[in-house]
C-alpha cells in the first residue's frame, strides 16, 4: 500500500497562537494567513506542566504519540534512548521513504529508510547518509556557541561546508541573504542575532534538495530561531508587562526581533509550500508556546550563564581528566566521560563551584555523562566572584562566564500550541476545545492510512475531534473523514 499523498509536518518550534493571529491580523504574515485559510485550526495542549513542560520532551510526543511519562525522554540529546517508534518508523516499515529534517530529540530505527538530519544539539545521533556530515558539524557548532563571541571552527571548515551548499541546492536568495548579513553588521556593529535566520534558510535548502531527490511520502522540517527570540526578547515586544527599565539602545534593536522571527518563518514557508505542492499533506505543529516570563522581575531578570571556554572553565574547576563538553540550550551543557568513576568526581567538582555561599551549578552523572548547568538565575553584580569551596581558588564570573541575550530571559513556555492541517479537501474551521498533543501522531497514520500501534495513547483527529478515546466527533471532521474514506 502507498499514501495517496506525502505528508509534510512543519515543526515550527514553540511559535504562539496569540502573537501569530495579532501578526496575521495586520498583514505581517501571508503564507501563514494563506495555510491557516485552508486548514482545519486546532490548539493543542501538551498536557505537561514545570518540569516536564520543555521541547525536547514535547516533541517526542509528538512523534511517538506517547506521554512523557511512557517515553521517558527528558533531556535533550537523550532521543538515542527511546524505546518507542516514531511515525516516520511506522512509515517506512510500509515501504515508504522518509526525510527527517533536524527534528528535537529525534532517533531512528534500524532499517528505517530515507534521510535523518539530527537537531544540532544531538550528540549520539550521526546523521544518515554520511553526506549530511559536513552540514551537520558545522551548523551544530554555530548553533551550540550561537551565544558566544567565537565560534570554534576553522577557515577549513567554511570551505567544507561551503563545498557541500553548492552541492546540495545552495539558492541564491541565501547566499545574497549571507553577504547582505555580514555587510550589514561590519557597517552597523549590531543584528548578530539575525545569523539565526540565515542557518534556517540554509535548512531550507537542504530539506529542498533532498525533497526534490527522494520525493519522501513523510517528511519533517524543524525550525527554532523564533522560539529563541521569543525567550530573550519578549520584554521588547511588550515592555508594558515588565517591570524592569530597557536600555534605549537595547530597545531600538530588539524591539521588532520577535516579529521578524514570524516573518522570517513565513518566507519559508511560502518557499516551502511552493515546493511540496498544492496536493501535498501539510501539519503546522508547534508541540508548545511561549508568554511573558515575569516571576523574575523583582530580582533583575532570569539570566542563563554560561561558560565562555569550557576547557578553561573545567580546568578551573579542577577536572583534569579526558573530558568532551556539549553545550545544549542555555545554560545546559553534558560532560562526556571516559568512566563512570571519572564522571562521578565531575559531578562532585561542579557542585562545589560557589558564589558567595549560593551553589553555582547543578550537576547530575548519567553513567559515564554528566548532565550540568549553572544554578544561578538572577543578575548578578558585576564583581560577583566564581570559587571553589573548601579551597583558596577563585576568578570574577564574568571573567569565565558570560550571560546570553539582552536582560534576561523574558519569554517563558506555555502548554498550548498551534496545530493547523491541511488536507487535500481544504476544509476549513477554527475548531475551538484544546486537543492532546497525543493525538499528531495518530492523526499523521491516518492521514496515510497506516493503521496506529496499540501504545499510542490518542486517537486520530479526524476519527475524534477531541483527540481523546472516548465518543464525541465533530460533526464537520466526521464528514471529512467519509469523505475521505469514500
Amino acid at each position: 500500500m502507498s499514501p495517496r499523498t506525502c505528508l509534510v509536518l512543519l515543526e515550527f518550534n514553540e511559535l504562539t497562537p496569540a502573537l501569530m493571529d495579532r501578526f496575521i491580523a495586520v498583514g505581517s504574515l501571508p503564507n501563514f494567513a494563506r495555510l491557516r485559510d485552508s486548514c482545519e485550526v486546532f490548539t493543542s495542549d501538551a498536557q505537561e506542566q514545570e518540569p516536564y513542560l520543555e521541547p525536547w520532551i514535547q516533541w517526542v510526543t509528538v512523534h511517538t504519540g506517547v506521554p512523557y511519562s511512557e517515553h521517558g525522554i527528558f533531556r535533550l540529546s537523550e532521543g538515542h534512548k527511546l524505546q518507542h517508534r516514531n511515525v516516520w518508523d511506522l512509515v517506512s516499515k510500509q515501504g515508504h521513504p522518509v526525510w527527517i529534517c533536524g527534528s528535537m530529540n529525534a532517533n531512528r530505527e534500524s532499517g528505517t529508510k530515507g534521510y535523518l538530519l539530527p537537531d544540532p544539539w544531538s550528540a549520539d545521533l550521526k546523521p544518515e547518509p554520511e553526506a549530511l556530515l559536513p552540514y551537520f558539524r558545522f551548523v551544530q557548532q554555530n548553533v551550540r556557541e550561537y551565544t558566544n563571541d567565537r565560534v570554534p571552527l576553522r577557515k577549513s571548515d567554511y570551505l567544507r561546508f561551503l563545498r557541500f551548499m553548492i552541492a546540495h541546492g545552495l539558492s541564491a536568495d541565501t547566499a545574497i541573504s549571507i553577504l547582505r548579513q555580514l555587510l550589514s553588521e561590519k557597517r552597523t556593529g549590531t543584528g548578530r542575532w539575525r545569523r539565526a535566520f540565515i542557518l534556517e534558510r540554509l535548512q531550507f535548502d537542504v530539506f529542498s534538495a533532498v525533497f526534490r531527490r527522494t520525493q519522501p511520502a513523510f517528511s519533517t522540517f524543524f525550525l527554532n530561531s523564533t522560539a529563541h527570540m521569543q525567550h530573550l526578547y519578549w520584554r521588547y515586544l511588550e515592555p508594558e508587562r515588565f517591570k524592569l527599565a530597557l536600555d534605549p539602545k537595547k530597545e531600538r534593536e530588539y524591539e521588532t526581533s520577535i516579529l521578524e522571527g514570524y516573518q522570517a518563518m513565513d518566507r519559508l514557508l511560502g518557499r516551502m509550500l511552493a515546493l511540496i505542492g498544492e496536493q501535498a499533506i501539510v501539519i503546522l505543529s508547534t508541540a508548545l508556546s511561549q508568554q511573558p516570563c515575569l516571576r523574575y522581575e523583582e530580582t533583575g531578570g532570569k539570566r542563563a550563564y554560561r561558560p565562555k571556554d569550557f576547557a578553561r572553565f573545567l580546568t578551573f574547576a579542577g577536572i583534569t581528566c579526558p573530558c568532551s563538553a556539549e553545550p545544549v540550550m542555555a545554560e545546559q551543557f553534558w560532560l562526556r566521560l571516559d568512566n563512570d568513576s571519572d564522571a562521578s568526581d565531575a559531578e562532585r567538582k561542579l557542585a562545589a563551584l560557589k558564589v558567595g555561599q549560593e551553589r553555582a551549578f547543578s550537576a547530575k552523572r548519567d553513567g559515564s555523562s554528566v548532565f550540568a548547568s549553572c544554578s544561578i538565575y538572577h543578575a548578578l553584580p558585576d564583581d560577583a566572584v566564581l570559587r571553589v569551596d573548601g579551597s583558596q581558588q577563585s576568578i570574577p564570573f564574568f571573567e569565565m562566564l558570560y550571560a546570553p541575550g539582552q536582560g534576561g530571559k523574558s519569554g517563558m513556555h506555555h502548554p498550548d500550541g498551534i496545530l493547523w492541517i491541511r488536507h487535500p479537501a481544504r476544509t476549513h474551521a477554527v475548531h475551538q476545545q484544546r486537543v492532546p498533543l497525543l493525538s499528531v501522531a495518530p492523526t499523521i497514520l491516518d492521514l496515510l492510512g497506516i493503521d496506529k500501534p496499540e501504545y499510542m495513547k490518542g486517537e486520530s483527529l479526524f476519527r475524534n475531534a477531541t483527540g481523546m478515546s472516548f465518543p464525541g466527533q465533530d460533526a464537520d471532521l466526521a464528514a471529512h473523514s467519509q469523505r475521505r474514506s469514500a
